[in-house]
């Protein structure tokens, strides 16, 4: 394997050799091999400094005598292309910066394609974002079969398009529906599931990967790109015939954009400029040539990186990043080890928590409830989850009855005391949790965790029924959870660092992003989430129709209305929550009036089919009705038009003011934790980065003087926080932020 030309000349100069990511060699049948293995780094991804070394590679490629095809692979496990490193976009400073950059991606991958020889990606592992362009650029594709192999190119979840070419290439492979429905989502592609939508020629065996891939560079003959033929890539005469009709003819590409643009604006609410570039950009390269779609991929790249929007996600993911390097304590603390998981309540809370364990922690389940019917509800769950695995085929069926038969049910403590930690998901009764605690203390097992999973309780106040307080720790899912990516762990003042410790580790290994808080009431979540709703049900009880609510806030930014929240969650779960956060914090935590009556006459929300919508099961299109009988019974007209802008500030500001005054509680240890805890959680407005930065970004002073002015028309609930107001009297910017 020869040397890099690079390190070459830079050791001739007498500088340090610099370790190329990609090494050239050539196989025994005349096929190339490119190998891509970033020096130091755990995933492959890619990086400003590495245009010259893949320049290089090419040139080696180009110089090589008789070669019949190349082969591009990664050596480093699980990792094709993670994509580009995005700590690049934190040192360039202007939008012509970063456009310059990505025509440098474009050139570099264009010497793939203007090769006189076959090239084949051979993709094992992470094959995302500029991973997935770099396969593009190839002629053909072949991936490894393994659960690690995941395919797509997820730019938008940054605020950002594809900039290596990926937005003229994918749509050229696949079709323009197709590779539009990939980059407006950012959704990953299994190897099945690439092969099935022509994203990928083959699937193999991991460990023949290089093997198949030089044989099908072979097979290969170099030729003019043909245009693809799509229609041979449908399932059926009517979708081919639509395809064709749409995509093959400017008239129904003009159609297809037109309704891809109305779908995304339905979800995006304006608030993504990413997504409205996807679409021009694509458009614009079949109807300019692809030569045109590249520079506009270029150009609106840039101006994308500089949006406060792509800022605010860019740190969200900088903040995941981080906490997966995070313990919570100090360095040294010990782990227990957590492989079998003890579950109490089989309900869709308990079950998913079950499945989670399962699938992500790999661990052994034993899972409770009070009768065969709780627990068959329970199994039930898990049987449909694993159903629609097999029927995706990600998981073959004899693969998803291992992972079935690995929670083993109860309704008793028979099995539990070989638990190592035992997790509580059963209704909010101080009592039941107390007494459960007592349960699995009495098993003589003095080193399981017990961790619950209660919303509002004080875990302080459970643990006052232990023996081993330092066992006891809070364990805060949401639902469903084997979606959700959070989990917030609460921590009492009696819990041990090993336990904490314990507890990350897990909660990683289940696959979230977790954050550690403090106890008390309402923990952060709940507590962030309850004054948001209370002003949503307030401006209800001012006459403002249910749906301009909702509809406030999801323009404004929300994934889902505030009043549909509330009939998710429960009517009752606000009752059982509302008196605790209220006895604590006073005024800004009181239930409105309406929360007594919802309940008495058993408007509860979903679960029974009235809250503030009506839940009719047999209607599937349409908006859903409002529940009309509310107003008369809350004793209001619902004819009080209010600026949406007014409605979502009210709501907003509530719930960002909240996390403020956690800060300055101490319930945070930091703003970035209560950032992606009320992003993750609770879908606080994601392309703002989360509460915090989204009251750096309105300004500390300012955001202190409208809460000042909600509070004069409102009421004292809008008070701002101690800490906001402290900071918007301090000295000097950067002490009047929570970010520098």
């Amino acid at each position: 394997m020869s040397k890099s030309n690079l390190a070459a000349k830079l050791e001739y100069q007498g500088e340090p050799t610099v370790e190329s990511a990609f090494n050239f060699y050539v196989r025994d049948d005349k096929v190339g091999v490119i190998e891509i293995n970033v020096p130091g780094d755990k995933q492959n991804t890619l990086k400003e400094e590495f245009a010259l070394q893949f320049d290089d590679a090419m040139n080696e490629v180009r110089a090589a005598q008789g070669l019949k095809g190349l082969v591009i692979c990664s050596t480093k496990p699980g990792s094709f292309v993670a994509g580009a490193d995005i700590n690049m976009f934190d040192q360039l400073e202007t939008a012509e910066d970063v456009s310059a950059l990505s025509r440098e991606c474009q050139q570099a991958l264009q010497q793939l394609e203007n090769l006189p020889i076959p090239v084949v990606a051979a993709i094992d592992g992470a094959c995302l974002g500029g991973g997935l362009e770099l396969a593009l650029a190839c002629d053909a594709r072949i991936a490894a079969d393994s659960s690690k192999t995941a395919l797509g190119l997820p730019e938008v979840m940054l605020g950002l398009l594809p900039a290596g070419g990926g937005t003229q290439r994918l749509p050229r492979l696949i079709g323009i529906a197709k590779a539009l429905d990939l980059m407006l989502t950012g959704r990953q592609l299994r190897p099945a599931q690439a092969k099935k939508l022509g994203v990928v020629d083959a699937v193999v065996p991991a460990d023949i990967l290089v093997e198949a891939a030089a044989k099908h560079a072979l097979k290969l003959t170099k030729a003019p790109k043909a245009k693809p033929d799509i229609a041979s890539r449908l399932q059926n005469i009517r979708e081919e015939a639509m395809s064709l009709a749409l995509e093959e003819n400017p008239a129904g590409r003009k159609l297809l954009f037109q309704q891809a643009r109305k779908q995304a604006l339905s979800k995006t609410r304006g608030n993504y400029p990413a997504a409205e570039a996807i679409l021009d950009v694509v458009e614009e390269g079949f109807s300019k040539g692809i030569k045109a779609g590249y520079a506009a991929e270029a150009r609106e790249f840039g101006k994308l990186a500089m949006t406060p929007q792509s800022a605010g996600l860019r740190s969200l993911f900088h903040a995941t990043e981080a906490l997966k390097k995070e313990t919570f304590v100090q360095m040294g603390v010990k782990t227990r080890d957590i492989e079998k998981v003890g579950v109490l309540g089989a309900g869709l809370m308990g079950a998913g928590i079950a499945l989670t364990s399962v699938e992500k922690a790999n661990c052994d389940v034993r899972l409770k409830d009070r009768d065969d019917k709780g627990l068959a509800a329970g199994l039930d769950y898990l049987h449909k989850f694993y159903d629609r695995r097999v029927s995706r085929k990600v998981l073959t069926p004899q693969a998803a009855g291992r992972q079935l038969s690995r929670t083993t049910t109860t309704t008793d403590y028979t099995g539990f005391k070989s638990c190592d930690l035992v997790i509580e998901a059963v209704f909010e009764s101080v009592e039941l949790k107390h007494q459960m605690v007592k349960d699995i203390e009495a098993l003589g097992n003095k080193d399981i965790i017990f961790g619950t999973n209660t919303s509002s309780i004080p875990v302080t106040k459970i643990a006052e029924a232990a023996k081993r307080p330092e066992n006891v720790i809070g364990l805060h899912y949401f639902s469903p959870v084997e979606k959700m990516p959070l989990l917030e762990i609460i921590t009492t003042e009696k819990t041990s660092p090993e336990v904490i410790a314990s507890c990350v580790a897990f909660g990683k290994a289940q696959g979230k992003t977790v954050i550690v808080v403090k106890d008390g009431p309402g923990f952060y979540t709940t507590r962030i989430l309850a004054p948001y709703l209370n002003e949503a049900a307030r401006l209800l009880g001012e006459g403002v129709p249910v749906r301009d609510v909702d509809n406030a806030l999801l323009d404004y930014g929300l994934p889902i209305g505030p009043v549909t929240l509330m009939d998710e969650v429960g009517i009752d779960v606000g009752l059982k929550v509302g008196p605790i956060l209220e006895a604590s914090f006073g005024e800004r935590m009181a239930l409105p009036d309406a929360s007594q009556m919802m309940q008495e006459k058993n408007w509860l929300g979903r679960k029974t089919g009235r809250g503030f919508y009506i839940y009719d099961e047999q209607k599937k299109k349409g908006p859903r009705p409002v529940n009309e009988e509310l107003y008369a019974a809350m004793g209001v007209k619902p004819d009080k038009r209010m600026d949406p802008a007014e409605i979502a500030e009210r709501c907003i500001y509530m719930f960002a003011n909240e996390a403020a005054h956690c800060l300055g509680d101490g319930i945070l240890a930091e703003p970035m934790h209560g950032d992606i805890g009320a992003v993750f959680g609770l879908g606080f407005l994601p392309f703002t980065g989360g509460p915090f930065r989204f009251i750096d970004q309105v300004g500390i002073k300012a955001f202190v003087t409208r809460m000042g002015e909600l509070a004069e028309r409102y009421g004292r609930r809008f008070e701002p926080a101690p800490i906001l107001v402290e900071m918007s009297k301090a000295r000097g910017k950067a002490k009047q932020r929570f970010y520098s």
